[in-house]
């Protein structure tokens, strides 16, 4: 019997070969295309994931201001933050998040699937989002991919 064939391998930051991945959120559901994208930035699509280790791919998705809310979320849903003074807290509608900085949504959605320590606010750098069709990325080649046939 081999007992190297019964020794588990384990990703680090030398053996991990991350791509470039390119995302069209064009009529897409907010919260179904932000866990997909979760799900890719993290690296649980590969069959190598670690999950101490940034084995994710690098996102990039354009047309993030035409994803969709179901419902009438646009207008009942809030983004709350605090100023950190007192009686600072701050409510945003929806609606005037996607008016002011489109890409900003989803990000927000993205980021609160990740994980809340070092490797989740690493895994966020990943993450390119814009609002149009354009992107400064084109250097990297990044191949388009239907998230819907990832899981």
């Amino acid at each position: 019997m081999n007992t190297l064939s019964y020794k588990t391998v384990s990703a680090n930051s030398s053996t991990v070969k991350k791509q470039w991945v390119l995302v069209d959120a064009e009529n897409e559901t907010v919260g179904r295309l932000a866990s997909r994208i979760a799900l890719v930035l993290r690296g649980k699509h590969r069959p190598d994931y670690t999950p101490h280790v940034d084995c994710g791919d690098n996102v990039v998705v354009i047309n993030a201001d035409k994803v969709r809310f179901t419902g009438d979320k646009w207008e009942k849903k809030f983004y709350i933050h605090h100023t950190g003074y007192p009686g600072g807290q701050c409510e945003v509608k929806a609606s005037n998040v996607k008016f002011k900085h489109p890409s900003r949504v989803l990000e927000h959605a993205v980021k609160g699937m990740l994980p809340k320590n070092r490797l989740g606010r690493r895994l966020f750098g990943n993450l390119h989002v814009y609002a149009g069709n354009e992107h400064p990325h084109a250097a990297q080649n990044p191949q388009v991919i239907d998230l819907k046939k990832i899981r």
